[in-house]
């Protein structure tokens, strides 16, 4: 039997949503993962990372991934094991570097540091795909 893999997304996910890949759309997605964090009871400090970690993830999609025009944008996430397994994804061209890029170049590094797992692919629908997991438990520190 295979081992059960706690950063594996769920097959049905908690929460999915699909909007064009347009700024206006970043705060949507923000806000609904404030409901998702309140739905979820997810705590309050992994919720503020995870809500910067899909902010960047998402204008990345919006700035990068259409350049000739506007395409889907979309978000699922779900909980499994005490881990939060956030996945944005998008239809456009996928992970290129962009001599003319407007941003600095720091959203997948600051999301690296605020997940515990960061994951760049392209999935069965060759869809550009960043996998995020979050840690939702705490683990006790040993006595001292």
């Amino acid at each position: 039997m295979p081992r059960h893999d706690r950063h594996q997304e769920p097959v049905t996910p908690d929460f999915e949503l699909t909007l064009p890949a347009r700024a206006e759309n970043v705060a949507v997605v923000r806000h609904a993962f404030g409901g998702i964090g309140d739905a979820l009871d997810v705590p309050d400090h992994a919720l503020a990372d995870v809500k910067l970690a899909v902010t960047e993830a998402c204008t990345n999609v919006v700035v990068h991934a259409y350049p000739d025009g506007d395409g889907p944008m979309s978000v699922r996430a779900g909980v499994t094991d005490g881990a939060l397994t956030v996945v944005v994804s998008d239809e456009g061209r996928g992970i290129l570097p962009r001599p003319d890029s407007p941003g600095l170049g720091l959203g997948l590094p600051l999301i690296a540091t605020l997940a515990s797992s960061l994951e760049l692919g392209t999935n069965d629908r060759d869809e550009t795909e960043v996998r995020m997991v979050f840690e939702l438990e705490t683990v006790p520190e040993a006595a001292a």
